[in-house]
């Protein structure tokens, strides 16, 4: 049994732990960093190469999927078992559709980051033997231009819903089974994306990253922000609506125990209304100073608190919706 935090009493088994959480949360991130990338690599004008956000975009998405498909295997328990998954597709099965899309997204997000770095990697003497071979390949999908980012955008975004598919569709679980969950973990995961592209790209590509699309990311985080919290508002008002076991399950996740106070304190204080506050007086600043750069503090500060709450949200969502049932 694995137990988090709380009073054990009110616990029944958790059949999926803390792994599956963290998977959840690397799988959102990835695909919300692509996305982040895409966007900003569609507005961008610069003529030096691509912004810094862009590959840190590249940089975040391809290492999150990839931690996030192993944390997935070892949690199933035959970990050298999983390939037989990519073989016996079942098209009625929510994870076998799920093995699908993680097995297209995952290669084609490796050419992607090879395409972001393609100069790196063909100039680098470490690794330019190894990028050689495959250099038309990598061209061959740059040729493709927005096509293959359409592509790779319909894949980012079923990625991201597809997390929140995997928990819906367990009808025992009252709070897990919604309609909304999907959605709320799309939009959280392009939260994510957006904070975890801001953080690193300030971090390691500072040089390169052009103000106006650290504005227009965290422009887009003030829409994202305020849809978490009206998209939960509709979760738990549907349940309430619901009555019976649906109300009684809604109101104990929302005041009973340490899943409680995570919830008020950490998803909707910290992971939403703090970020909330910090973009807005940052934006602020920008508009009021002569467009002088948003101090790298405040950038940090906000990537912290959303990729908290985002993570937070996970193990909740998780943990409670196993927990009250």
């Amino acid at each position: 049994m694995d137990q988090i935090w709380g009073n054990t009493a009110q616990y029944t088994e958790i059949v999926w732990g803390w792994q599956i959480a963290i998977y959840l949360f690397l799988a959102g991130l990835s695909a919300g960093a692509f996305i982040s990338a895409i966007l900003v690599k569609w507005r961008s004008n610069s003529l030096a190469g691509y912004d810094g956000i862009i590959k840190a975009g590249a940089l975040i998405a391809l290492p999150a999927i990839s931690l996030g498909l192993a944390l997935l295997v070892v949690d199933l328990g035959k970990p050298f078992s999983f390939w037989l998954l990519m073989f016996h597709f079942n098209l009625k099965s929510v994870m076998s559709i799920g093995v699908i899309l993680l097995s297209v997204y995952s290669g084609l997000m490796t050419v992607f980051a090879a395409i972001i770095f393609k100069k790196e990697l063909a100039e680098n003497s470490l690794t330019s033997w190894a990028f050689r071979p495959f250099l038309f390949i990598v061209e061959w999908f740059e040729g493709l231009g927005r096509w293959f980012d359409w592509v790779m955008v319909v894949l980012a975004i079923g990625i991201a819903a597809y997390t929140g598919f995997l928990l819906s569709a367990l009808v025992a679980k009252p709070l897990l089974n919604v309609p909304v969950l999907p959605l709320l973990f799309l939009v959280s995961g392009i939260s994510s994306g957006v904070a975890g592209c801001i953080a690193v790209s300030v971090i390691f590509f500072k040089k390169s990253v052009q103000d106006s699309n650290l504005k227009y990311l965290l422009s887009l985080d003030t829409k994202l922000i305020p849809t978490e919290l009206f998209i939960l508002f509709v979760m738990f008002t549907g349940l309430f609506n619901m009555g019976g076991q649906y109300a009684i399950i809604g109101q104990q996740a929302l005041t009973i125990g340490i899943w409680a106070k995570v919830f008020w304190g950490g998803i909707i204080g910290l992971g939403l209304i703090g970020p909330l506050l910090v973009i807005t007086f940052s934006l602020h600043q920008y508009e009021q100073s002569d467009h002088v750069p948003i101090p790298v503090g405040s950038l940090l500060i906000n990537s912290g608190l959303v990729l908290t709450g985002v993570i937070l949200l996970r193990f909740y969502m998780l943990y409670a919706g196993q927990i009250f049932i």
